[in-house]
């Protein structure tokens, strides 16, 4: 199927957020997708997702959660690989220790430790999630002005965006939601606000994400929600990602792709 794409920008909270849109280009109507980066923002990676979901079928729309004026001078490029440096450099078993991130924290130089500081203070807040889904509900927004949607939303989102998809979810804006091996939504309980499927997608290697998939799964048996959930063995975080010959699972990748295919064939198109 033939695309087209384009830079867009949408208005939010009095402010506006930069986004990439790909969709087919014929004059049908179609089911949309809102597609969430990962920690390093919008790059080529998201936008070649968004056109292999595009030549699907589908209107998707990948903001750049990052590029509104109220967080774009903290959460430049420079910081975030800051941030995540040094988030690699802790050892897994580590992770969730304050008092170890502390240490290690204060061993960084001065640029450094204050660009880390000031891209946690706001991409890992709990407090931060409302502003980031409140960004991509005015994108759900958005793309319901345009002519050719059908009226079916879904979302996919991938690591920090894997996790605002569910939570995009608790609030009722979605017909089916995917995670790539994303965090839960805090507190659990949100979950009884989806109102459509579910997919997780996780790395058998990923434990720190997977430890908590029995929680999720719980809230979605009692609250009667479909699911689907996947964990691909010897897989680790950020399988799909093709750009990073790190962590990439061709055979993982390909076959979360054709989940995600059916997945969304099924609840949206």
């Amino acid at each position: 199927m033939q695309i087209k794409s384009k830079s867009i920008k949408y208005d939010t909270l009095g402010d506006s957020i930069s986004a990439y849109l790909a969709q087919p280009d014929d004059s049908g109507k179609h089911g949309s997708i809102i597609l969430i980066h990962a920690i390093f923002g919008l790059n080529d990676h998201i936008k070649d997702v968004a056109n292999r979901l595009a030549s699907e079928g589908y209107i998707v729309l990948a903001p750049n959660l990052f590029s509104s004026n109220k967080l774009s001078q903290v959460l430049t490029q420079e910081n975030i690989q800051e941030t995540m440096k040094f988030m690699m450099s802790i050892p897994p078993e580590k992770q969730r220790d304050a008092d170890y991130r502390a240490n290690e924290l204060e061993k960084l130089g001065d640029d450094a430790r204050k660009a880390v500081m000031s891209v946690n203070d706001i991409l890992f807040a709990n407090s931060s999630v409302g502003l980031f889904v409140q960004y991509l509900s005015s994108g759900i927004d958005y793309v319901a002005t345009l002519k050719n949607v059908n009226g079916k939303i879904g979302s996919m989102g991938f690591c920090f965006g894997g996790g605002l998809s569910i939570n995009l979810a608790c609030k009722g804006k979605t017909d089916a939601t995917v995670i790539f091996y994303g965090e839960n939504p805090k507190p659990i309980e949100q979950i009884e606000g989806v109102k459509g499927a579910v997919m997780g997608l996780y790395g058998g290697e990923d434990t720190r994400i997977n430890t908590h998939i029995h929680e999720l799964v719980k809230e979605l048996v009692e609250d009667k929600i479909p699911f689907t959930v996947k964990t691909y063995p010897g897989a680790r975080h950020a399988f799909f990602d093709d750009t990073s010959a790190l962590t990439y699972n061709k055979d993982a990748a390909e076959d979360s792709w054709q989940m995600v295919r059916d997945f969304f064939r099924k609840h949206i198109k």
